[in-house]
């Protein structure tokens, strides 16, 4: 984990992006949330980043904000009191080092979150082709959150900065699972919450996922398979 001194009334949004209007209408929206007294909200836009990982690494070292939001660019906020709901949860138990809107409580022996004969993900996200999740929620927790393995890499909220392991996945696929294993290896907790209505919208509806997928995942796999410290 990285040790410096962080701001604890600001929060960062982060994305890397390939699309100014992606980009701008993601912005439009993360602006428009309600915002506690007494905080700041930055919005850091990374371009032409050689992976994910490595983008937020350049945002992650960018900013002294204690919590950030990690979120792809075709992501658009629909809770207006996102903020809020966040930091609550994160201010309510110092253990919980990760909040995602879509997780598994446990990870799939092929290491695909949303893989499996029993589906066992929790959240939801409004317009993902990948969730089926355009009206309802996946599965929500029963109670104000339920803790997971691995959350989904559209939107991911931290109040700790650990590094994104960019040496080991230097493209776009499994950076948000690892970064789970080594948030899980330093000891803290990850939550998806409960949420009445999905917290955001995903405009993707990519089917083919790229000939690095399998790359990755078979690296994911051998990287959950090292016993959590």
């Amino acid at each position: 984990m990285i040790s410096r001194s962080m701001n604890d009334r600001r929060i960062a949004f982060i994305m890397c992006s390939n699309d100014d209007l992606y980009a701008s209408e993601c912005e439009l929206y993360i602006r428009s949330l309600s915002v506690p007294d007494g905080y700041e909200v930055d919005v850091l836009i990374v371009k032409e980043a050689t992976s994910m990982a490595a983008g937020y690494n350049e945002a992650m070292r960018a900013t002294d904000a204690k919590y950030k939001v990690y979120l792809h660019q075709d992501v658009l906020m629909r809770q207006k009191r996102f903020i809020f709901e966040i930091l609550r949860i994160f201010q309510s138990d110092e253990s919980i080092g990760m909040i995602g809107v879509v997780g598994n409580p446990v990870i799939p022996e092929n290491g695909v979150m949303w893989d499996g004969k029993n589906d066992t993900r929790v959240g939801g996200v409004y317009g993902d082709a990948i969730y089926s999740a355009s009206d309802e929620l996946i599965r929500n927790p029963a109670g104000e959150y339920q803790e997971v393995e691995v959350v989904d890499g559209l939107l991911i909220a931290t109040q700790y900065d650990i590094p994104w392991r960019e040496d080991v996945y230097d493209g776009w696929h499994f950076y948000d699972c690892s970064q789970s294993l080594e948030f899980r290896r330093a000891g803290y907790r990850i939550v998806v919450p409960h949420m009445d209505k999905p917290w955001c919208f995903h405009d993707n509806d990519v089917h083919y996922l790229g000939e690095d997928y399998e790359k990755y995942r078979r690296r994911f796999c051998l990287d959950k398979s090292t016993e959590i410290r």
